[in-house]
């Protein structure tokens, strides 16, 4: 792209979009064409607070796109663009984005970029297919817990077949010298 000077208050859209790009874990870009101003508030809300939704120019959404370091998205700027900055749980704005999709058709999830690299609408999808992160987190650790108590009852199972082994033994010589007495 051309460095062509803008005008300043462009020039400050465009570093806000930067800050914006390099501080979110994620971004999604959408098509909201169609979509009420009602509609889009209600979107805002479902996403929560660390989710950021933000109407923006095409020019300077892929000029900002550019300053943060990111490519792959310059086909993704057509038509009506809305950028989803995520700074939280990237899953559950996924989810939000998503299910909001599946309720009003008219918003379109064209890609993102996910840790610093394009991704395709698809790809956000099999985001919000994932389980949120504290279920990820907590199967984790029951699954951790699970591998622990095998561990424990691995580590005990020689002790305790010694333990029996040794009964055994003192068993079976009482019994001899039971035997012998008798």
């Amino acid at each position: 792209m051309a460095d062509k000077p803008i005008r300043a208050d462009k020039a400050t859209a465009v570093a806000e979009l930067t800050d914006s790009f390099r501080n979110a874990g994620a971004a999604v870009l959408t098509e909201y064409r169609g979509l009420t101003v009602s509609q889009l508030t209600q979107l805002r809300r479902s996403l929560g607070k660390e989710t950021t939704y933000t109407v923006a120019k095409n020019t300077l959404a892929k000029r900002a796109a550019a300053d943060a370091g990111i490519s792959g998205l310059d086909e993704l700027f057509t038509g009506p663009t809305a950028l989803t900055f995520v700074s939280g749980d990237v899953v559950e704005a996924a989810k939000g984005l998503r299910d909001f999709a599946k309720a009003n058709p008219k918003l379109v999830i064209k890609g993102g970029v996910f840790e610093g690299k394009a991704i395709s609408a698809a790809e956000v999808t099999k985001l919000a297919d994932l389980e949120s992160r504290e279920v990820l987190l907590a199967k984790l650790a029951g699954a951790m817990k699970g591998n622990l108590s095998k561990a424990a009852a691995l580590f005990q199972a020689p002790l305790s077949k010694a333990a029996r082994a040794a009964a055994a033994l003192a068993d079976k010589k009482r019994e001899q010298e039971g035997a012998e007495a008798a």
